[in-house]
């Protein structure tokens, strides 16, 4: 395994990490103390193009690769930006605009990707529901064809963007007893009669992603707003996955790096018995263990995303591995990273403690750690 990064793609890193930290970094703590989607956080990441990366310029993009998509994501996390955010912004680009625009058709692209892409629309995903998380396929949302519309009937959980969104991709099944082959994927307005989003849940971490329950009472969707092939729900949605382990992931990966400047940093200032507290060794294996971290957590992240780009198979392996190590590792990091800071670590007045929260969100959404384990050993019994 061999790859490297452009000068080019180092330059935009460390634009966006110089943008961020002067432009969005000041913004994020009252959000995330009042557990508030900030519009004007939203607004600078817009601004600065980050809402519409991947997408062609002639459909308001930038036709950033992925691995330059992964390489915003870790400069933001490594400036400060919040997770909540950073959730946000992903959910909306890979997850909802990404499924739009490659599964989706010309039409559907022209009317949606442009305001997508300059953050003028907020989008989601609908794929969780109350009785189906990781069993997505067990899904209990219905659709049904009536003339030129299609019915909606169900409900979604923990959707990304719901309480703000225009839009949301919203997975259904035609037919339960088809499983994967019976899901459908649509694109339902804000505005279609029968679609409703409750109130923003009040979570542990990554607070400023306003995050909700949609609900689809009878939801006219037209048919024109269908994405792609009745049948192939499953199929794109699985696609998200190679997002889901790169993009999404990456800033995770600029944390951690965030929380080893500022442990550093501490341990030069912090003294006890006369001494630095980084000169004890107590703190210098933990300043160790979270370097360890942060490069194996970018290997493994970059790896998926120079597959993506490559235009290799979507490897299960690969992307199980990436989102199991960031989540289960990633919080390992973060705990040490409080640890080093002490008391101190424990009060809002030190980004250490969001950083703390924000961590355990990797190991239970997009696919929980157990959920990794479970197809990294399925993939390994086929040998």
């Amino acid at each position: 395994m061999e790859f490297g990064f452009t000068e080019e793609q180092l330059m935009f890193r460390e634009t966006v990490y110089r943008y961020a930290k002067k432009e969005i970094v000041p913004l994020v703590e009252e959000a995330d103390l009042k557990s508030e989607f900030s519009p004007e956080v939203w607004g600078k990441l817009g601004e600065m193009g980050l809402l519409g990366l991947p997408f062609p310029e002639e459909l308001g993009g930038s036709g950033a690769d992925v691995v330059t998509c992964c390489l915003a994501g870790e400069a933001l996390g490594h400036a400060g930006v919040d997770q909540g955010h950073l959730l946000a912004l992903g959910a909306h680009t890979y997850l909802c605009t990404d499924t739009l625009y490659k599964q989706g058709n010309d039409s559907q692209r022209k009317k949606y990707v442009p305001k997508l892409a300059s953050g003028e629309w907020i989008g989601c995903m609908g794929l969780t529901e109350p009785g189906s998380g990781s069993d997505a396929a067990a899904m209990s949302t219905t659709a049904v064809k009536k003339g030129d519309r299609w019915m909606l009937n169900g409900s979604k959980t923990f959707i990304t963007n719901a309480p703000v969104c225009n839009i949301c991709v919203v997975y259904a099944t035609i037919d339960k007893k088809l499983k994967h082959n019976g899901i459908a994927a649509f694109i339902v307005e804000r505005g279609f009669p029968g679609f409703s989003t409750g109130k923003p849940f009040h979570k542990m971490g990554v607070r400023a992603s306003s995050t909700s329950e949609v609900f689809l009472d009878n939801c006219e969707v037209p048919e024109e707003n269908l994405i792609g092939e009745v049948g192939k729900g499953m199929e794109y949605a699985h696609e998200t996955l190679s997002w889901d382990r790169s993009s999404l992931l990456s800033p995770f990966v600029g944390g951690m790096q965030f929380a080893i400047e500022e442990c550093t940093k501490y341990a030069q200032e912090r003294v006890q018995f006369d001494k630095p507290i980084g000169s004890f060794q107590a703190i210098q294996h933990k300043l160790a263990d979270l370097r360890i971290i942060k490069e194996a957590a970018k290997m493994v992240v970059y790896r998926v995303a120079f597959d993506k780009d490559s235009g290799k198979p979507l490897n299960h392996m690969h992307t199980s591995i990436a989102k199991a190590l960031v989540g289960d590792w990633g919080v390992k990091a973060a705990s040490e990273a409080t640890q080093v800071f002490g008391g101190y670590g424990y009060i809002h007045d030190y980004p250490i403690e969001r950083f703390l929260r924000d961590a355990k969100l990797a190991q239970i959404g997009g696919g929980t750690s157990e959920i990794q384990r479970f197809i990294i050993s399925r993939i390994l019994s086929m040998f």
